[in-house]
């Protein structure tokens, strides 16, 4: 019988350094997660992850989880048991992506010049929802830090129905959170959804929706003016200043209502890309996607279209290396390599790029 293929995937596009190892059975094609080891880049409440210091993390602890990936998948022996090493090519942060494409470059020339696999990051999100879900055709919701796609498989392409015309709805989350001070441990989305939990008033906030597309920097610059008003209020307080509790902005209120409007933006379009291509499935990936709130809405709508919602928790949703692997094994095995001299990262790297010659 042919021995099963292997891959160590290896994901750095943001504050994540992830490498995980997959077994795909080649004559079955089923696969078996040996190991998905994540590290987190955490910054101080009220700042974001920059560039140059996301790379020293990365770099700092590429090792230490290589060692622990190879040793929870049972790997001994790298050349002869792994088939290829795979990376994050794009699309992310410069200098993250550039630390882990030099790593992998590195680990495939002491394996013995193993086979290097490019990878799109986006495509792993997806390939790697799909197989753990089983969702065959599904209209894809990928929402991120970095990325906000509505996207449909058709003609060997992922093709991309819509997506936001400037910032990400993580970016969004993310930068609201900075302007509340709220903890980025362990995610600052996270923390806003848990405050949003509380529900608080639904305020007013834009709702910017363009056809498939949707724009999230007018509500978040409307969301950080009532956030200044809630702190006004608050030194007014301090000051024994009556304010009444009608007028009262809590940030309970501030995150509810920011989750509210983007996500509902988030449903109209997947819900009208579903309509343009006859799907009934919608496939929700990448970090935002772990938020409960997000599934539920989508939920509701697709039932209300006789169809299904699927999600994968925060093991394969935030970005890790077992979907890099993934996704890089799905190619390898149509003949795909990336040749050393051309094993560069892009930042912009679209989803639409891909030849997905694995899929009918």
């Amino acid at each position: 019988m042919p021995k099963p293929l292997i891959a160590l995937g290896c994901e750095g596009s943001a504050n994540k350094l992830g490498i995980g190892i997959i077994s795909h059975d080649p004559i079955t094609g089923q696969s078996s997660v040996l190991s998905n080891i994540r590290h987190t880049f955490v910054s101080p409440p009220g700042t974001g992850f920059l560039p140059k210091d996301t790379a020293r993390h990365h770099r700092s602890f590429f090792a230490q989880i290589a060692r622990r990936a190879l040793s929870e998948a049972g790997i001994t022996d790298p050349s002869a048991q792994l088939s290829c090493v795979c990376y994050t090519k794009g699309p992310g942060m410069g200098a993250p992506l550039q630390s882990v494409a030099v790593a992998a470059r590195t680990l495939s020339l002491l394996w013995g010049g193993l086979p290097l696999v490019g990878v799109n990051h986006c495509v792993g999100h997806i390939e790697m929802g799909r197989e753990i879900t089983g969702a065959q055709n599904p209209v894809v919701l990928y929402v991120s830090g970095g990325n906000t796609q509505v996207i449909a498989y058709a003609e060997r392409r992922y093709r991309i129905f819509g997506e936001t015309l400037d910032i990400a709805v993580g970016n969004c989350l993310d930068r609201f959170a900075r302007t509340l001070d709220i903890s980025n441990d362990p995610a600052p989305g996270y923390n806003i959804e848990l405050l949003a939990r509380r529900r608080g008033r639904l305020l007013d906030l834009p709702y910017a929706v363009k056809g498939m597309d949707c724009s999230f920097s007018g509500i978040l610059s409307a969301a950080d003016l009532l956030a200044a008003q809630m702190r006004e209020q608050d030194a007014k307080v301090a000051r024994g200043e009556e304010v009444s509790e009608e007028d009262r902005i809590t940030p309970e209120d501030l995150c509810f209502s920011l989750q509210e409007t983007v996500f509902a933006m988030l449903v109209e379009i997947t819900e009208r890309a579903m309509a343009h291509v006859g799907s009934n499935q919608v496939l929700i990936v990448g970090g935002v996607g772990c938020n409960e709130r997000l599934q539920e809405m989508m939920g509701q709508m697709a039932k209300e279209r006789g169809g299904s919602v699927y999600a994968t928790d925060e093991r394969f949703c935030i970005d890790n290396g077992i979907m890099i692997a993934h996704a890089g094994l799905l190619a390898y095995r149509t003949g795909f390599r990336t040749p050393l001299e051309e094993s560069t990262c892009t930042q912009r790297f679209r989803t639409d790029e891909v030849y997905v010659k694995w899929r009918d």
